[in-house]
């Protein structure tokens, strides 16, 4: 049986939220439904999402600055704008944060399906029992079941090692931001937060010192880089 797709959309018009979210549900996929982008963005960390809809203008936090944070911890997640811009300005900030497409209001549930259809194809989501298997180095790592195995037997991580460990992965070679990181996984990103997570780091590498090829580097002031080189 094919795993849903589960759907984070947000968007401040209740009644087009309301009706979104009805029309996807009918069509199959899992919707979580926020108002504004604070709220999508704590539904986004404390949750598993394949897409995101987000609508350009809303309160508190916009689509912009919500999918910047997005990027932040997850490089690869489609997302789809919504705006009654469309404005070239608009877009191409759109595209910059990491957009994968653009939608302008108003615009028909059909056009909608077919974008959100074909930018699954073009990412080709992998479903949970492809990507439950990956290999670091040459330590292989199953995020799903938090178990990494090592030449000395199997290591079961804790639910903080292996957040931590599956967004240093998933983030190959590009720098993962430290405060976006914290308020991710810890959910704020204060002082003795930063030192837990340090220690988690420490962890980390004590745990994958074996394959030497392995380096979770500090990035000064910006986060951490991980790298096999």
């Amino acid at each position: 049986m094919n795993k849903k797709i589960s759907l984070l959309l947000a968007e401040d018009d209740e009644n087009l939220g309301q009706l979104l979210h009805a029309f996807l549900k009918s069509k199959d996929f899992d919707v979580e439904l926020a108002r504004n982008g604070k709220i999508a963005f704590e539904k986004f960390t404390a949750s598993s999402f394949d897409f995101c809809i987000f609508d350009v203008m809303m309160p508190v936090m916009d689509g912009f600055t919500l999918a910047k944070e997005i990027r932040e911890i997850d490089r690869k997640v489609p997302i789809l704008f919504l705006t009654a811009k469309a404005m070239k300005e608009d877009k191409l900030e759109g595209f910059a944060i990491g957009a994968d497409d653009y939608l302008a209001k108003p615009f028909s549930m059909e056009e909608l399906l077919a974008r959100i259809s074909a930018i699954l194809r073009r990412v080709e989501v992998k479903s949970t029992e492809a990507a439950a298997h990956l290999k670091v180095g040459k330590i292989d790592y199953e995020p799903e079941l938090r178990l990494l195995h090592l030449e000395d037997g199997t290591k079961k991580l804790t639910t903080k090692e292996n957040q931590l460990l599956e967004l240093l992965v998933k983030n190959e070679n590009e720098i993962l931001d430290r405060q976006a990181t914290l308020r991710a996984i810890w959910g704020d990103d204060n002082y003795f937060n930063g030192r837990s997570m340090d220690v988690y780091i420490a962890k980390l590498r004590k745990l994958l010192k074996e394959d030497p090829a392995i380096e979770i580097m500090n990035v000064h002031g910006k986060g951490f880089k991980f790298i096999v080189k």
